[in-house]
């Protein structure tokens, strides 16, 4: 059913989301989609620049009678989150994305839809491509890997690029505009472990946690959700203590940006302990499910027989993780004062896994915040937990937040169109994620910029999905802003 949304309205965006799905693109494996979109650019007889980064920019020169406006600049990323559900065979690196029109939405059949951001991305190719759209001098900008740690954004030099607005597609609310965002930083803690062979008369296990929603680690980190990696150490914790379990191999979350939803453990018991942990399970099951009721309702504790692990990690290092994991911070720390709603402080729990032949444990988190200075003592925080442990920790990757300008002159035209269109002020917010407007800000302090999009739920998850009725809105309103963009 994939090619049915080409079909929706407006077709000139669907076609080229459609067009945008077929091509695989996961972070760090963007070479197909970089090439596709500098293709695009030439096809059009347009001036098409590849730079060092990874980014793509391609320039289309002002319509008839628009000569004397602004350049805008109409920004996007390539790569896409890769999230799957464990039982979908996909391989994000070679097969094309599946989509589904459900209702009111459109989503993909067990992954990520790509939405974000792709819309954003089609949007841009859609103008570049019209014949017959009202614009001044345009420039897109297409940055490659933001998903992963904002690299095209990062790597953009400066003197490039020549408009004076920037317009970032990336938001996921349509009827909001915003004008600021969180920045960010990655925060590492790595154990180093000693193989112990597996005590004689144990029976193994794999513990698998699953069915939790996730999501983005922005976006959905004030709902509430469980996080696999803390809901697998909370009972790992009491079932060493109750069944002297130990763990042999940990695999749990696998994006820093995503709320980790699955968690999967090889662990043994002795065998007389092995009905008590059954029963532990069972109970502690009970327990979390009626905890996270509302929020996580197809939250699954899962033990199953296994073969026996060729060895265990020694306990002294398991003890530590454990309490570690345990007492890490994880969630929303923090709220604005000035935005009410707005979560201000952020860390997230992400990624914990083994590997044997490094004989290493990494834990990695990804910090957010809108104020600088309540990244770092977070940051701090994390380094207190994971070195009390005896883990070694790393801060790294830092990026800075977009402040607030409500003096805009992007932001009161875009006011004023809106609510000529459609009859209403739209809201001005902030978001607690990294869009890249703060880094490109930095390399480009003149630009004035907003941020926009259409309605976009559960992104970083297989459950995104991409309202349809608001891509309509979000195109209308971006066509009548490009017409609206003031003189020089």
């Amino acid at each position: 059913m994939s090619n049915e949304i080409s079909k929706l309205t407006p077709n000139e965006v669907w076609e080229n989301f459609y067009q945008l799905t077929r091509i695989p693109r996961p972070s760090h494996h963007e070479e197909q989609i970089r090439q596709f979109i500098a293709d695009f650019g030439k096809s059009l007889g347009l001036e098409t620049i590849q730079d060092e980064a990874g980014n793509v920019i391609i320039r289309k020169p002002a319509t008839a009678g628009m000569e004397n406006r602004k350049g805008v600049i109409l920004q996007g990323h390539l790569d896409m989150v890769p999230q799957k559900n464990s039982d979908k065979d996909h391989d994000f690196a070679k097969d094309p994305i599946e989509t589904i029109i459900d209702g009111e939405w459109v989503r993909a059949n067990g992954t990520t839809l790509g939405a974000d951001n792709g819309i954003g991305v089609a949007a841009a190719m859609a103008v570049l491509a019209s014949k017959d759209l009202a614009h001044g001098p345009v420039e897109a900008l297409f940055t490659a890997t933001e998903e992963t740690g904002m690299d095209g954004a990062n790597g953009l030099k400066s003197g490039i690029l020549k408009g004076d607005i920037l317009i970032n597609m990336d938001s996921e609310d349509e009827g909001e505009l915003y004008v600021g965002c969180a920045g960010g930083e990655d925060a590492t803690a790595k154990f180093s472990f000693t193989e112990v062979p597996v005590p004689a008369e144990s029976i193994a296990f794999k513990l698998n946690i699953t069915g939790l929603k996730g999501g983005h680690s922005g976006l959905d980190i004030n709902l509430g959700r469980g996080n696999a990696n803390k809901i697998f150490f909370r009972v790992l914790k009491e079932a060493y203590k109750v069944c002297g379990l130990r763990l042999a191999a940990i695999n749990g979350g696998n994006l820093r940006n995503a709320i980790p939803r699955e968690a999967f453990g090889i662990v043994t018991v002795p065998y007389a302990t092995a009905d008590k942990l059954v029963g532990l399970i069972a109970g502690l099951t009970t327990i979390i499910k009626r905890e996270l009721s509302t929020t996580e309702p197809t939250l699954k504790i899962e033990l199953a027989k296994t073969e026996m692990p060729a060895s265990l990690i020694d306990e002294q290092t398991q003890i530590n993780l454990t309490h570690a994991i345990v007492a890490c911070p994880n969630g929303a720390i923090r709220m604005s004062d000035s935005m009410p709603g707005l979560v201000e402080t952020s860390t997230n729990l992400a990624i914990v896994k083994s590997d044997n032949e490094t004989k290493t444990i990494s834990v990695s988190c990804l910090m957010r915040s809108s104020v600088d200075s309540a990244r770092a003592e977070l940051g701090s925080r994390m380094d207190s937990v994971f070195s009390l442990a005896g883990a070694k920790v790393t801060l790294t990757g830092g990026y800075p937040g977009w402040k607030p300008n409500m003096e805009s002159p992007i932001l009161k035209t875009m006011l004023q169109v809106y609510n000529d269109k459609f009859g209403r002020i739209p809201e001005i917010k902030a978001i607690h994620a990294g869009l890249e407007c703060g880094i490109l800000g930095g390399t480009y302090s003149h630009w004035d910029m907003i941020s926009f999009g259409p309605t976009i739920r559960f992104p970083h998850s297989p459950d995104e999905k991409v309202n349809i009725e608001s891509v309509i809105k979000f195109w209308d309103f971006l066509v009548e802003t490009l017409k609206n963009i003031p003189a020089k």
